[in-house]
C-alpha cells in the first residue's frame, strides 16, 4: 500500500463525506454544505491518499504558535490499524510547530486508540454542546 500524504489541498466534499461514512466518524454527513464550510475554514487539511482514493483526513483549528484542535480524524475502516491515523496526527502536529499543544475530544469508541499513540488524557475540558 502506498500512501501519500497531503497538506496543499481541501478534498473534495463528496470525497470526505464517503470517508466519513466509511470511518464511522459521528458527523453530519447530510449536510454537504456544512462539511464542505468545516473543511474551507479549516486552518490545516492534512489528507491521505491511496492513488485517488481519499483513505483518511485530519482537519485542525490552529494559531500555529499555541494551540491546535484536532476536530476531525477519519481513515476508512478498509484502512485502519496501519498507522495512517497516527501518521496524519503526527504531520497535523509537526505544521501546527512545537510550541502548539494539540488537543482533540475523542469519540467513545478510539478513547483508548490515544494513549497507545502517546497522547495524554486530560480531566480539565469543557464544552457547550451544539444545538443543531
Amino acid at each position: 500500500m502506498n500512501i501519500i500524504y497531503r497538506t496543499d489541498a481541501v478534498p473534495e466534499t463528496a470525497s470526505i463525506i464517503a470517508l466519513f461514512e466509511s470511518s464511522g466518524i459521528n458527523r453530519p454527513i447530510t449536510d454537504y454544505d456544512r462539511i464542505q464550510q468545516m473543511f474551507l475554514r479549516a486552518d490545516l487539511i492534512v489528507s491521505a491518499w491511496e492513488g485517488e482514493l481519499l483513505v483518511g483526513v485530519a482537519r485542525a483549528l490552529t494559531d500555529f504558535c499555541y494551540c491546535c484542535y484536532l476536530s476531525d480524524l477519519a481513515v476508512r475502516k478498509e484502512h485502519q490499524r496501519q498507522g495512517i491515523g497516527k501518521r496524519l496526527i503526527d504531520i497535523t502536529k509537526e505544521h501546527a510547530g512545537e510550541q502548539a499543544t494539540l488537543i482533540l475530544v475523542s469519540a467513545p469508541a478510539a478513547i483508548d486508540y490515544y494513549p497507545k499513540i502517546g497522547m495524554a488524557r486530560l480531566d480539565s475540558a469543557f464544552a457547550i454542546r451544539r444545538t443543531r
